[in-house]
């Protein structure tokens, strides 16, 4: 059991999901840009992570609506690997983290802990009343 640190929308990465597993987050899975937005106004949103091209939002649109609306809320980036023109103009528009779409899980799962402020824990072990024994923090 752990306590959520933060709502995350993920838009068009259902695949990379994994990689997010045992957080302290409440990842909110989407799979088009118009389902991420009615999420957006209907959820209080930590950090956005989205693909650069979305079904019906191309070119970043998403990103785009949502740097414009709260410039301050954190942002992920997966553009197509080997696609400068994707990376540039995500880097363009202030994008907080922009990762290629074969990125390794790990890596990911690093980049969002660093945005959100978090370490992940993957076991918690109680000695006793007094002390705790903590593995794999990072």
């Amino acid at each position: 059991m752990y306590v959520v640190v933060a709502n995350i929308l993920a838009v068009g990465i259902s695949d990379k999901r994994g990689a997010l597993k045992d957080l302290p987050i409440r990842l909110l899975v989407m799979d088009t840009g118009a389902e991420g937005v009615r999420c957006l106004q209907e959820e209080r949103i930590a950090t956005v992570i989205s693909r650069w091209e979305l079904i019906d939002m191309p070119h970043g649109r998403l990103l785009k609506n949502v740097i414009a609306a709260n410039p301050a809320v954190p942002t992920i980036a997966f553009v197509t690997t080997g696609d400068r023109s994707q990376e540039i103009a995500a880097r363009a528009l202030g994008v907080s983290a922009i990762l290629s779409e074969d990125v390794d899980d790990g890596y990911f799962r690093e980049t969002l802990c660093e945005l959100l402020g978090i370490c992940t824990v993957t076991s918690v072990e109680a000695i006793d009343g007094y002390r705790a024994s903590i593995d794999n923090m990072e």
